[in-house]
């Protein structure tokens, strides 16, 4: 007879960048596995990214697709998601070329505009709270 198999509580593997590997799921929790499992600095950035998203929209949808906490709004779409890579953790803004001012960083996609938050920089929380809030009200990406 065999012993019954172990649950296994392995920390998430992490992909290029220190970026988790977090299955595709809906909700805070799969979103909160993200963070929890974000390398060193980053994942003050991740805490401190979801409460103030989750502050400045209480009802926002959350979601973690293609190992990336997603952020939307429902029936409007996803508004903004974030990436762990080696030096900086992008926020990326989906329809963040029509923000004012729109966020620094240029994207292939002309409404895509991101954020880099390097181990550094000090967050403007008031700005970011502020884009927040305007690509919130925005049509999103895909179905949230």
């Amino acid at each position: 007879m065999r012993a019954p198999a172990k649950k296994s509580r392995a920390k998430p593997l992490l992909l290029a960048g220190g970026n988790p590997q977090i299955p595709m799921a809906d909700g805070d929790a799969p979103v909160q596995a993200y963070i929890a499992a974000m390398p060193d600095w980053k994942r003050g950035i991740g805490e401190q990214l979801d409460a103030l998203i989750s502050a400045a929209i209480p009802e926002v949808r959350k979601a973690v697709k293609w190992n990336s906490p997603f952020y939307g709004i429902a029936g409007q779409g996803w508004f903004l998601s974030f990436h762990c890579y080696t030096k900086f953790v992008k926020v990326a803004f989906f329809k963040g070329a029509h923000l004012d001012p729109p966020p620094p960083g240029t994207s292939k996609q002309p409404d895509v505009r991101y954020l880099d938050i390097h181990e550094i920089d000090v967050v403007d929380e008031e700005q970011l709270t502020d884009w927040v809030r305007q690509a919130s009200a925005l049509p999103g990406w895909g179905k949230s």
